[in-house]
């Protein structure tokens, strides 16, 4: 609460305005404005590899060497290096999804690469059978 300090006569209006009810006006209704509000939940699904069973195999040691396919600032997509059309890398994909041990495709994409073209090429990995699939940091 405010104090009064000084002379003051007993008939002058009080000039001073008491903003202790103020605070704890705003402060309750922060407090349930936080209560009232849903928590906000931003799932992602991942999946995760399973831990090893006790019965279960090892995995196999002649893994084929992994697909790199980068994706260029300019929108241009690389396989393995090599500059391929949209089409090229359909068959491409098609090509190494009928083999019997398909490999693991690693995306590259350049930091200044348009999302567009990167979510292309992810999804027709997916859309051919390609479910190996990992996001290396862009350069």
């Amino acid at each position: 609460m405010a104090m009064a300090v000084g002379e003051k006569s007993e008939g002058e209006p009080y000039s001073e305005i008491n903003t202790t009810p103020l605070i704890d006006v705003m402060l309750v209704l922060l407090i349930l404005m936080i209560v009232t509000l849903p928590p906000q939940r931003h799932a992602v699904k991942l999946d995760t590899p399973l831990p090893p069973q006790e019965n279960q195999p090892p995995p196999p040691d002649d893994l084929p060497d992994p697909v790199r396919i980068m994706v260029d600032f300019d929108g241009s997509i690389l396989w393995n290096g090599t500059i391929v059309s949209r089409a090229e890398l359909n068959q491409n994909l098609i090509a190494e999804a009928a083999k019997a041990n398909p490999p693991e495709i690693h995306v590259e994409p350049h930091r200044l690469a348009k999302y567009g073209v990167v979510a292309h090429v992810m999804a027709a990995a997916q859309r051919n059978g390609l479910v190996k699939m990992g996001v290396l940091g862009g350069t």
